[in-house]
């Protein structure tokens, strides 16, 4: 179970980081990676789409289902299955949706790592030392951790897809898959400063557990700003990592 007042109080860091964004004026940091987020989202949306539509051709080419559709002369079958290929490819892009902020986070990985070390410092008015060797470990440590996570709700997913097709039970599992999808986004932002405290993965992994509350709080409220075009994908990743860090500011990471 969670504490409904840990994910209160991720909600709320959000509102602090805005105002912690202003006071240090930390803007330049949060547009950055955010237009740079949007750049690549668009890039990476426009090939899925598109290879999307030729793989599908090449699909049922090859199964010989163009052929069978256009023998049969029905304009219904036809809609049918134009309508059948458009829902593929728009699962293609919704996989994308959910898979791609990963990928963000791999290739972010060091711009976020130095963000949440910079807000703590100004927390904590000290500064933590630099090392191109540690940030090369925690570029790595980030980026397994980032994996492990895809794995895990990917598998979550999985088991819910086929959940879904239960009576009545099948009705809750998009708001089950909402939830499972924030926990392991904030999941992610709180890492980055489990990984400056030097925990090992198991330990940070046994912390975030321990507070999953805090997890899905953040996690949450990252995926509503993801819905915002542009604005929400600009904003979201920074915010995440800044408001993950205020929140974690007074927890003993052991």
């Amino acid at each position: 179970m969670f504490s409904f007042r840990e994910v209160l109080s991720a909600v709320q860091s959000y509102g602090k980081a805005h105002q912690f964004i202003i006071q240090h004026k930390l803007w330049k940091w949060i547009l950055i990676p955010g237009v740079i987020f949007c750049l690549l989202f668009f890039s990476g949306l426009f090939f899925v789409w598109s290879y999307s539509g030729y793989f599908i051709e090449y699909l049922t080419r090859l199964m010989h289902i163009t052929e069978w559709v256009q023998d049969l002369e029905s304009s219904w079958l036809s809609f049918l299955f134009i309508l059948v290929a458009f829902s593929v490819r728009i699962i293609f892009v919704l996989w994308y949706f959910s898979y791609f902020k990963y990928l963000f986070l791999i290739v972010a990985s060091p711009v976020f790592s130095w963000l949440s070390e910079k807000t703590e410092a100004i927390l904590e008015h000290r500064d933590f030392p630099f090392s191109w060797e540690q940030l090369g470990k925690d570029i790595w440590r980030g980026i397994r951790m980032s994996c492990r996570n895809l794995v895990y709700q990917t598998a979550a997913i999985l088991i819910l897809l086929v959940v879904s097709f239960i009576p009545v039970v099948g009705w809750i599992t998009p708001m089950i898959g909402f939830f499972i999808e924030s926990y392991f986004y904030g999941f992610s932002m709180m890492d980055y400063s489990c990984e400056r405290h030097r925990l090992t993965m198991s330990q940070s992994i046994n912390f975030i557990r321990q507070h999953r509350g805090m997890a899905l709080g953040n996690g949450m409220v990252f995926y509503v700003f993801m819905l915002v075009p542009v604005v929400g994908w600009v904003l979201a990743p920074s915010y995440a990592v800044i408001a993950a860090t205020i929140d974690l500011q007074h927890k003993k990471l052991i």
